[in-house]
């Protein structure tokens, strides 16, 4: 409790709203610096335990260099300060709720990645931090700040569910015509 005190002193809701951006970068490149490298090692193995469905809609991924798993992270970064800047400037939190959700959750596909595979996967140390710390404070202070509501944490849900489908199409469609060229 004492520590989310001295947080709720220093970091004020702009730097909170600000540090989405900045800790999703931190995370990517993680990611960024080591995904083409695993891919050729780990992916042949990684596709065996896939099942149908999974390795056709992920095979153009897990052969992926690191150039095209760059532009993939530019068109997401792209969307977060997006969204960020329209909580920032205009407090429209929706988009900003889904995406902050999705974050969150994406903490989880790493450690059950890792988990599944028993080895480290690209992106897994940074997704335990600066992403999960990242993530529940952000939740706590926009509650406890009532910037939000739990109503809105709910619609902020639904908005994910029915926009990260269409998301995940329109990367892996960019993928396959990437990896085809």
């Amino acid at each position: 409790m004492q520590l989310l005190n001295v947080l709720n002193e220093h970091v004020e809701l702009l730097s909170l709203l600000w540090l989405f951006p900045v800790t999703f970068l931190f995370h990517d490149f993680e990611e960024i610096l080591t995904v083409e490298k695993w891919a050729a090692k780990h992916g042949d193995r990684v596709s065996q335990t896939l099942p149908g469905f999974a390795k056709r809609a992920f095979q153009s991924s897990l052969r992926m260099n690191t150039f095209h798993f760059a532009k993939d992270v530019l068109w997401v970064y792209s969307l977060i300060v997006l969204v960020t800047m329209l909580a920032v400037f205009f407090d429209f939190y929706l988009l900003f709720l889904a995406a902050l959700h999705l974050y969150f959750l994406h903490v989880f596909t790493h450690i059950g990645q890792t988990l599944f595979l028993k080895q480290y996967t690209p992106g897994v140390a940074t997704a335990i931090f600066p992403v999960l710390p990242y993530s529940l404070y952000g939740y706590y202070r926009l509650l406890s700040d009532q910037i939000v509501s739990s109503t809105d944490l709910l619609w902020g849900l639904g908005a994910m569910l029915i926009l990260v489908p269409l998301g995940v199409i329109l990367l892996l469609k960019g993928r396959d015509q990437n990896v085809n060229i």
